[in-house]
């Protein structure tokens, strides 16, 4: 089966090495469009200039791997809020050759020191408020990025690590231009970032954030990317870069004098140089679905949007949603995630048994778990997860809670010989743990607190409590679908912490089940359901769809301004390829391709 639509004419994206970064002070490239069609390749991230330096690498003969990585550091210097070299993330590969997907974990990972009583206050044994957590070394994660983006180097990349970093040090080194999304950002985190000499001096220069249009420079970046372009990885995870994190994270750079108000005592963390020292990244098998003909790969544990996304389109399978009214189609897609996040929430860790996680996206369970779904009236939720060991519609227990983290970023990107990269990375929260590492010029994840602070009542044992070395459950779904031939139709993927999974779902079901062209279902409003007891929506969607659902027995949460950042390339046979970003979301993305089609 091969997916084909015509497009209208969409704007493309050509950037040339010479415009990427102009002779001093830069702007971030002009964004084009959100859409671009053509051949030979494509990028689309939420960033024209990582956009740009992906593109260029494309153009310079580079492949998919050579490019993402280039753009990926980019991204750590332009959206530094979302993404950097003091976090970690997915990276999911199809092999142009081989037609083989392959996945890597770079997770962050809890210091060994770390109990399940980390995030319990010693002194009243409750769990800590969530800011207080994450503004804290107690949250910081081993990184997993720097490792993440050398095993794909060496793996499938054509081009040394050094140098895919050089791009990004040369627009740390000359600026970027702040806009409106990146100011906000930092007016977000105005207290947290007041705590810090090193993240205020970057920051909030004058103690107020960045006026849009004025240049921001990060030369403390551009000099580390530059060290472990010169010396390697080692540098970070065995060198300099790895003590000065460790200091910061055990001794957390409080300023003398602090500004904005904050209610917590800043908290040290237990990691240590052993812990970066003996960081790997991992190769697991990626989750695999089958979905209209289609074969849908995700990231498997410790992520769980492979396997949520896997079971919801299992379940939604069993009705075919292109023929059902719009109200009926929405109402099973959220009826869908709910079963599958009561689910995920109970039984999903960083260290789920495979037999588990193959039960889980199995048709027999999505069977069981489809039968709940009443066509006329919706469930009472949360709905409990169903039980492994039972047949028919038996409920479980209760459910786990759901992580909320909305920071992170995603990239996908494709070249001329069939080979793709569908990447999410994060720091987790927008603004990590706080924390710039004093003279390196990047900041510090809060990734530990996607752990479950206390045991979830009535779950035993729970999957996703802290431990030593142990990685956090995640909710990054980077998505790579083929054809019934085995081919590329679609990459996709998206931030927005637990609505990754909801908004990567959404996304399939508007391109493959109700008709719209990839930039249709990309741009259509969003909602998510977590199994909570209201939807979460957009505006749009709300004023769109919600009467015909709440006449269901659904009920609305407060609407929220937007649900992810999505970024995706369809194929189109003959070398044919739609990059897609935002067109609005997260002050929109950029999509380009190496040989624009008009």
């Amino acid at each position: 089966m091969r997916f084909t639509l015509a497009l209208a004419t969409t704007a493309t994206l050509v950037l040339s090495s010479v415009t990427l970064v102009p002779t001093g002070a830069t702007a971030r490239t002009r964004d084009p469009g959100p859409t671009a069609t053509g051949f030979g390749g494509a990028v689309a991230t939420v960033d024209a200039t990582a956009t740009a330096v992906g593109l260029d690498v494309l153009r310079r003969g580079g492949n998919a791997v050579d490019a993402a990585i280039a753009a990926a550091a980019t991204l750590g210097v332009t959206e530094p809020f979302s993404a950097g070299i003091g976090g970690g993330g997915f990276f999911v590969h199809y092999d142009g050759r081989t037609g083989k997907v392959s996945t890597i974990d770079g997770r962050e990972s809890g210091p060994a020191t770390m109990t399940e009583n980390t995030f319990i206050d010693p002194v009243d044994g409750r769990p800590y408020d969530f800011a207080e957590a994450r503004v804290s070394g107690l949250s910081v994660g081993t990184p997993g990025t720097v490792a993440t983006w050398e095993a794909a180097a060496r793996q499938w990349g054509t081009r040394s690590l050094g140098s895919l970093l050089r791009p990004a040090a040369d627009v740390a080194d000359r600026g970027f231009l702040v806009d409106a999304t990146f100011r906000q950002q930092v007016a977000d985190n105005a207290a947290a970032f007041g705590q810090f000499d090193s993240t205020r001096e970057l920051y909030l220069p004058g103690g107020a954030p960045p006026t849009v249009g004025s240049i921001l420079r990060n030369p403390d970046l551009a000099d580390t990317y530059r060290l472990i372009a010169k010396r390697g990885t080692g540098a970070f995870y065995r060198g300099p870069i790895a003590a000065d994190i460790v200091e910061t994270v055990q001794h957390p750079p409080v300023a003398d004098d602090p500004t904005g108000t904050w209610a917590y005592p800043i908290r040290p963390g237990g990691l240590q140089l052993s812990d970066l020292a003996g960081y790997q990244v991992r190769h697991p098998e990626p989750t695999r679905s089958a979905y209209r003909g289609l074969t849908v790969y995700g990231m498997s544990t410790p992520s769980s949007g492979g396997t949520a996304v896997g079971e919801a389109l299992n379940i939604l399978e069993r009705t075919d949603l292109s023929k059902e009214p719009i109200t009926q189609a929405l109402h099973r897609y959220v009826e869908s995630t709910a079963l599958s996040f009561a689910d995920r929430n109970r039984y999903v860790g960083a260290y789920t048994p495979q037999p588990v996680l193959d039960r889980l996206i199995s048709d027999d369970w999505a069977s069981q778990r489809a039968c709940r779904i009443d066509p006329a009236r919706a469930m009472t939720k949360p709905v409990p997860p169903g039980d492994l060991t039972a047949t028919g519609c038996t409920p479980a227990t209760v459910g786990g809670p759901v992580e909320q983290g909305q920071s992170t970023t995603n990239l996908t990107v494709a070249d001329r010989w069939g080979n793709i990269v569908e990447y999410t990375l994060t720091i987790e929260q927008t603004g990590g743990n706080a924390m710039v590492v004093p003279g390196r010029g990047f900041l510090l994840n809060n990734e530990l607190t996607d752990f479950n602070f206390a045991p979830t009542q009535g779950t035993a044992p729970d999957p996703n409590l802290p431990g030593p070395n142990k990685r956090p459950r995640s909710s990054m779904s980077p998505t790579i679908v083929l054809d019934d031939d085995g081919k590329p139709f679609l990459a996709l993927g998206t931030p927005g912490g637990a609505t990754i999974i909801t908004t990567v779902l959404q996304i399939l079901v508007n391109r493959i089940d109700l008709g719209m062209t990839l930039p249709e279902a990309m741009a259509a409003p969003r909602a998510s359901q977590r199994n909570t007891a209201g939807i979460q929506a957009e505006p749009a969607f709300h004023e769109r769809y919600g009467p015909g659902l709440e006449a269901l027995g659904h009920t609305f949460a407060p609407d929220v301004a937007e649900l992810g950042a999505a970024t995706a390339i369809e194929f189109t046979g003959h070398g044919g390829m739609i990059a897609s970003a935002e067109p609005a979301r997260r002050g929109g993305g950029t999509a380009a391709v190496v040989h624009p089609r008009y």
